[in-house]
């Protein structure tokens, strides 16, 4: 078995030193921080004190609280166990076999890094407790880009019904998850590492490397998904004339494109400023969470309020229809064909969008001839009785119209489609497994408290308790909202994604009171504090991942990195102690 050597001096009090070389075996243990070869440690002793090696138990250096995660001594694991030994893989104290004495005299250069665990790169990382360390970064994560931009949609494809079974099964897989995760984190040591750390610790640590790397990139994806809600948020909504590719006056593949370069554009700029905010110092993101979880708060009881003031007065939210065919409403303002005026019998803008001329002979499109225009109210309140329309889901084809079936349409069926940009159109096929997997990704954020599990005070305590409380919070608000937004909105409003049948505002904006801003510049900060999270959680994954040594590629760029930094703080240390204080 390959032996390390560690160099020790005894320091007499006369001056003169005694060099002693220990070996070292990998089955004992001693708590050093770092991968030592060689090292330098000095005892004041008196000078009638001699130190002989045969009087030190043999040892390794390994963190007291963790070993190797097959503890046994039999020989058909001594192979496996020799790939593992000076990994840190031990999650509880009880497997590990009594300390030696040795371990006890040099406990104090185990804890030598004056750096917090977890972020020993940059900063001192604050000792966090439940509310401000687990419960509100897992409220932050789970209210993101999901409830504000894809909620309503969700709801009126997938149905009342189909999307409260979505919602009930996403929020029990993740309830019974934090409930294993909870059992784990409260029998055993939970340092930086968090779930990766105790899915290794307790299914082993190939499974767990597996696990943990298809864990880091969903959190890394789950970032870029935040970021571009925030993107499409103020392009659409916030300002539309910030972008740096127009959109106006373009339809079709070419307003996608356009909308695709946009969010490359400022989707790179707002990733560069979310890093450098991660990069400056983990307080420096609480401080930023707070500000963006008091906006989401807010948001969301701005929408109670809103659906409470539906069953009084409802709001003036008109849509167009033609026959049963949801109009997109742009580039015209009355939604007729024809007004009576003191002159007479005039055309309207939406007569010239279908019709070759202005005037009352002019050739028109079929469809547009043989159907009514009708105007209805897209949120007709809580006490409508829209529920009952609201039920079930209405799946559609890519390309297929917006219909809303109770109103009569006539149309040839032979007779190919003409005018379809005038009409709000599906953008894609939906069924029910795309509405799961669109809406998955939204209860994953349970786990951002448990990665930031190194900057804990009490992780044992803090994951269990905040991860619940805050998938109980956010499982009641999401099963309201389904239910709620089917009893308040109209189905062909809920089923327009981008709101291109009511003048492209933001349904949920427009459902919430006072003012549809509350939602839109509350659902802006609550993607960015989303983004901030994911960027924090991710790089201590593949950190924790890193220095178990599980994938090659990643030890050796870990060991330089982490050697380096050991190097600085020793020089660090050496000019804040005066040299006669150095012993220990």
């Amino acid at each position: 078995m390959l032996q390390e050597r560690l160099h020790f001096t005894a320091r007499q009090q006369c001056g003169s030193t005694v060099p002693l070389w220990l070996p070292i075996s990998s089955q004992a243990f001693i708590a050093l921080p770092f991968p030592a070869h060689s090292l330098t440690i000095y005892l004041c002793v008196p000078p009638a004190f001699h130190l002989h090696s045969s009087s030190f138990t043999s040892f390794t250096p390994l963190n007291p609280k963790e070993s190797s995660p097959f503890i046994n001594s039999s020989e058909a694991a001594a192979e496996k166990n020799q790939q593992y030994d000076g990994k840190n893989m031990a999650l509880f104290e009880e497997e590990m076999d009594t300390s030696p004495m040795v371990s006890s005299l040099l406990s104090s250069l185990a804890n030598y890094s004056n750096l917090p665990q977890g972020c020993k790169e940059h900063e001192e990382a604050p000792q966090l407790g439940t509310l401000m360390g687990v419960y509100m970064p897992c409220i932050q994560n789970i209210f993101g880009v999901i409830l504000f931009l894809r909620m309503t949609w969700l709801v009126g494809i997938g149905g009342v019904i189909g999307t409260f079974i979505i919602v009930f099964m996403c929020c029990a897989t993740t309830m019974l998850t934090a409930i294993s995760m909870s059992a784990i984190a409260t029998n055993g040591v939970v340092p930086a590492g968090g779930s990766y750390y105790m899915i290794s610790r307790s299914l082993g640590p190939e499974f767990g490397g597996a696990v943990g790397i298809c864990f880091y990139l969903g959190t890394t994806y789950a970032g870029a998904m935040y970021i571009l809600g925030a993107i499409e948020l103020l392009l659409i909504y916030i300002a539309p004339k910030a972008a740096i590719f127009p959109l106006e006056g373009l339809e079709g593949a070419e307003a996608e494109a356009a909308l695709l370069n946009n969010m490359r554009v400022y989707g790179t700029i707002l990733l560069t400023s979310m890093a450098t905010v991660v990069f400056v110092g983990v307080k420096y993101v609480n401080k930023l969470a707070l500000v963006f979880l008091a906006c989401v708060i807010l948001s969301i009881l701005a929408v109670y309020a809103g659906v409470t003031k539906t069953g009084i007065d409802p709001p003036d939210f008109p849509v167009c229809i033609l026959g049963n065919r949801t109009l997109v409403w742009k580039n015209f303002d009355v939604c007729a064909k024809t007004i009576e005026t003191a002159n007479g019998t005039i055309t309207t803008q939406l007569w010239r969008m279908f019709c070759d001329s202005p005037f009352l002979n002019a050739t028109c499109d079929k469809y547009f001839v043989a159907n009514n225009v009708t105007q209805i109210q897209g949120i007709p309140g809580v006490t409508s009785g829209v529920l009952a329309d609201n039920l079930f889901g209405t799946y559609y084809e890519k390309g297929d119209l917006i219909a809303k079936p109770l109103l009569e349409s006539v149309e040839d069926h032979d007779d190919p489609l003409t005018n379809a940009n005038r009409y709000v159109l599906a953008d894609i096929t939906s069924f029910f497994t795309l509405l799961v997997g669109i809406y998955f990704p939204s209860v994953t954020g349970i786990m951002a408290g448990s990665n930031r599990s190194g900057d804990l005070r009490d992780a044992q305590k803090s994951i269990p308790i905040g991860t619940i409380a805050a998938i109980t919070t956010t499982s009641f608000v999401y099963m309201s909202s389904v239910i709620l937004f089917g009893a308040c909105i109209e189905g062909v409003v809920l089923r327009d994604k981008f709101g291109e049948g009511v003048h492209g505002n933001l349904v949920i904006g427009t459902l919430a009171w006072p003012s549809p801003w509350v939602i839109v510049i509350g659902s802006f900060f609550s993607t960015c504090g989303a983004g901030l999270q994911s960027l924090t959680g991710a790089p201590r994954l593949l950190q924790a991942i890193a220095k178990d040594g599980i994938v090659p590629a990643l030890r050796v760029s870990f060991c330089c990195f982490h050697n380096q930094n050991l190097v600085t703080n020793l020089q660090e240390q050496e000019q804040k102690v005066p040299h006669a204080d150095k012993t220990v």
